[in-house]
């Protein structure tokens, strides 16, 4: 395996238990708290950046194009 796709694959899975331990940190913040809407929110945001980061590569909006 090259390099490079085991870097992808590591970048992966990290991502991948990241966002597993933020959906627990949610679960546990909407069973716990009664107003906890705002902390949602936040948990929210937060996966939703890195999903748009990681996955959808938004950072080579910016870059220039590679041949």
């Amino acid at each position: 395996m090259s390099e490079q796709k085991a870097k992808a694959y590591r970048r992966g899975l990290i991502t991948f238990l990241f966002l597993m331990v933020l959906t627990i940190a949610e679960y546990i913040v909407a069973v716990n708290f009664t107003s906890s809407i705002i902390m949602l929110f936040i948990i929210a945001l937060i996966k939703a950046a890195l999903i748009v980061q990681v996955f959808m590569h938004v950072s080579r909006l910016w870059r220039g194009e590679s041949h």
